[in-house]
Order: C-alpha cells, then structure tokens, then sequence
C-alpha cells in the first residue's frame, strides 16, 4: 500500500508540472491562433491545416511505431530489466530511422500528386501549398526521429523536464507568431519554414536530455530479431487503430477540402484549436497517469491497474465535462472574443468537436491498459473496423448534399458506440469485469452530465447574449459541475479524501 501511495503521489505531482506547462501553452495557443488566422486570412489558414492533413496521412505507420516504442520501453521500466531495455531503445531509434526515410520518400510520390492533382487549392496559393508540403513532411521526418527520446522521458515519469521541454517550445512558437507578423516573404511559407526550425531545435533538446540522464538512451547497432518482430507485429496491429483515427480526422479534413473549399478547413481547424486546448487538461492527466497503469501490469498488480483505470476514465471525463459545458454553449460569444472575425460553421464545428471528443476521452486509460498487454490483434481488429465506417458514411451523406456538419454527428454515434466495444474487448485481457467499469464510471459520469448541465442551460437560455451571461454562465457551469461531481461522482473514500485534503489546506493557511 506504500508504495501505492508513492505512485499515486507521483501522478498527482507529474499531473500539477503538465498543468503548469499546459496553461501556460493554452494562453499563448490562443493568442497565437487568433494572430495567425488574422496574418495567414481564412484561406491560406485553411490551406495550411488541410495541407498538414495530406501529410498526417502518412504518420500512420510512425503512430503506430511510437506508440510501441512507448509501451516497451515503460513495460521494460517496470519489470526491471535494464540489459533488456537498452536493447528496446537502441532496436527503436533504427527502426524510426529507416522508417523516417521510407516515409519521406512515399510521402514525397504520393503527398505531392495528391495535393496537385485532387485537393481544392486556390491557383495563385498553389506554389506556396507546396513549400507547406515540403516543410511539413521534414518536420513529420524529424518527429518520427524524437519519438524514441519523448518516450524515454514519459516513462522515466521525468515531467518535470517534460513540462520546461514543452514551455520552450511554446515560447519559440510565440517567437515564430511574432516573426511572422513582420516577415517581408510569403506569410504562409514563412509560417512553414518557422515551425520546420522550431521543430529541428526541439528534437535536438529532446536528444541531449536523454543522453544525459538516462543510461539506455545512447544508441547502439543492435538487431534482435525476435524483438524487433513483436516491436514491428504489435505496431502493425495498432495500424489500424490509428488509421481509422486519421481516417476520421485528417481524412475527413481533406474530405471537406475536396466538397466545400479551404474556407471550411479554416473552420474545421479552429475548432480543433479549441477542442485540443480542452483536451490537453485531459491528456496531461492521463500522460502522468499511463506509465503507472503499464507498470502495474508488467509487475502484476492488476487490482492496482483496475482502480487507476476506473479512476483515470472517470477524471478524465470530469476534466473534459467541467470545460465543455460553458463552451458549448456561448461557442459564439467565445470565438468572436477570441478571433473577432468567426469562420462560418466555425461555432456548430466547435460544439459538435467537443461534444464527440466527450466519447473519446473515456476510453484514454482502456485504451492504454490493451496496450499494456501487448494483446492487441482482436481489439484492434474489432476497434478499427467499427471505426472506419466514419469516414465512408461521412462521404455518402456529403454525396447526398448533407452539410457540413453531418460528419461529426456521424463521428459521435460511432465512437459513444465504440465505448462499450471497448469495455467488452479489454475486460478480459486485464481480468476486470465489465460491470465495475461501467458502475463505477459510466453510470456517475451519465448522473453528473444530465445533473450538471440544467442549471447552466437555464441561464443561457433566460438571459440575452452578452459578456455578462458569458461569466454568468462559466460561474453556474463550474459550480454547478463540481457540486455534483462531488456528490455523484465520487465514492465514499474519493469523498473522505477530498475533504481531508480541503481540510489540511485550511489548516495550513491558519497556521
């Protein structure tokens, strides 16, 4: 139980050094976005996301790859092996290293046929689309060539470091905002050009921290073949996990492109700004929180695993609620505070966006305990082909001339369905009955949303627009959610726990 109590220390610390890092980001993420869409023009705006997608396109396989080198490198952590994960490092940068310059050499026949021959590219931005394309695939390249390096950090459990690593790279990207406002050249090659440096200068940070403080991370020829075999089988079989994720995001990106112009990209990615601020509230979260969760099953704590699964699924959710709720409904009042010129469907787009990534954020720790098994042929077999269906259905409804708006409706029945696909799949490989995950998760998490959203929607709904509801609204919202997260959310010793902790608290500032 001590060292139980340590772990659960170390994600709450690891979880406050990500937050600071994430609010820091998501101020200047905002800043930054409304500066660029206001130097770049809806656009070249639109352009540069719908063009980026052409290149997300091909991290198929290098999603698949990292998130491999991730899980053995933090399962190798856990069950003590050092020879072992020197081995798995060393096997991770080759890998990414040939697989880096397989890519950029697809990416370069396909990428560039594509864009030119299919996409929905204004003629006189053509030019400048390629020099994106071009600066995109070098920075995906040395993307790939980091993953090695970010994952050592991430299951060394150094957030710290992860935290500093990521504020700089934020301030250089504030640099980049900033030297994009008074370059004399093209706006939208500068941009790509910009992000190309910073990216190259992060890597090589990411690099020098790991040589210098982990023992595995310095490269060595090695070649085991049986390791690299379920390295490269255990990546192969998340392929498809990941290419029905793209397929529904970046695929559905150029699918818009194609049927209603960049104009539509412009919005599509602004919501996307907004959406991944939210989100990363989560993802800090769950980033502290995984390396655990892969730790305990490679030490055989499953009792352990199953209460940070079921407690990370249900704060996770939490986290996502507690921000949605406000921003879904004074989507417009935000985006016109925020940007001032609102893309049209930007606000519908940005309600549906967070609305579905509501679905997505419950299954984050299952998801991460089927990685922990290395178990992974059925679930993702089972996962992508349920999936995929998405972005087929999304193209017949736009055939059909349905807006704009029908993929993410479509996206959000698929994945709330794809909830208790996953519960089925996993409960078996981590020995966790289905029933404690949906008592203890999704029946609090349905209480609370219906509960918490009344009040707030009385509000909006009784008062005129303005500023004045807007913090109306926020106030009800958060104390309306916390209320009830605390009474229907949490358990009896959740309860216990959250009070003592208030009551320390108190205790300290009288003392």
């Amino acid at each position: 139980m001590d060292s139980h109590a340590e772990n659960n220390k170390r994600i709450a610390k690891n979880t406050l050094m990500l937050y600071a890092r994430m609010l820091f980001g998501m101020a200047v993420s905002l800043y930054t976005s409304r500066v660029v869409l206001n130097t770049l023009g809806v656009e070249d705006y639109g352009t540069y996301n719908v063009v980026g997608g052409v290149v997300a396109m091909f991290s198929l396989l290098s999603g698949s790859l990292s998130s491999s080198i991730s899980r053995f490198i933090t399962y190798e952590l856990g069950s003590g092996d050092i020879k072992k994960l020197k081995t798995v490092f060393s096997s991770s940068v080759m890998a990414m290293m040939f697989l880096s310059i397989a890519i950029v050499i697809v990416a370069e026949v396909i990428g560039v046929w594509f864009l030119n021959n299919k996409m929905n590219i204004p003629e006189d931005r053509m030019y400048a689309a390629n020099w994106v394309l071009q600066c995109s695939i070098l920075e995906f390249a040395i993307g790939l060539n980091s993953a090695p390096y970010c994952s050592a950090i991430i299951a060394h459990e150094k957030m710290a470091a992860y935290a500093y690593l990521g504020i700089l790279n934020i301030v250089l990207r504030l640099v980049v905002v900033y030297s994009l406002y008074i370059s004399p050249f093209d706006k939208l090659i500068s941009y790509s050009f910009l992000t190309l440096s910073v990216a190259v200068l992060m890597c090589f940070l990411d690099y020098l921290y790991c040589k210098r403080k982990f023992s595995e991370c310095t490269y060595h020829f090695v070649y085991d073949k049986t390791l690299l075999g379920r390295m490269l089988s255990f990546s192969g079989w998340s392929f498809l996990g990941n290419g029905a994720y793209l397929f529904n995001t970046q695929g559905l990106n150029i699918l818009m492109n194609i049927f209603f112009g960049v104009s539509i990209n412009a919005a599509r990615g602004i919501a996307s700004q907004v959406d991944g601020a939210v989100q990363s509230f989560v993802s800090n979260f769950t980033t502290a929180m995984n390396p655990q969760i892969i730790k305990s099953y490679a030490a055989n704590d499953l009792e352990y695993m199953h209460m940070l699964v079921c407690r990370g699924a249900k704060y996770s959710y939490f986290m996502m609620l507690f921000f949605t709720i406000p921003l879904i409904l004074e989507a417009h009042k935000v985006l016109t505070i925020w940007l001032g010129v609102v893309p049209e469907h930007a606000v519908t787009f940005m309600r549906l966006t967070l609305l579905s990534s509501l679905t997505v954020v419950v299954a984050n720790t299952l998801v991460t305990a089927q990685t922990a098994t290395g178990k992974i042929k059925k679930y993702q077999l089972v996962v992508s082909f349920c999936g995929l269906w998405v972005f087929p259905f999304s193209y017949i409804a736009f055939k059909f001339g349905a807006s704009p708006e029908a993929a993410y409706i479509i996206y959000f029945f698929i994945y709330f369905g794809l909830i208790f696909v996953r519960i089925y799949l996993v409960k078996d490989l981590i020995k966790m009955a289905w029933t404690k995950f949906v008592k203890e998760v999704l029946l609090r998490m349905g209480l609370v949303s219906v509960c918490s959203v009344i009040l707030p929607c009385l509000v909006y709904f009784n008062m005129p627009s303005s500023f004045i509801r807007l913090l109306i609204v926020c106030v009800v919202s958060v104390l309306s959610s916390l209320a009830f997260m605390y009474v229907w959310g949490l358990e009896k010793g959740e309860r216990t726990f959250v009070i003592s902790k208030i009551q320390n608290k108190i205790h300290s500032f009288k003392y």
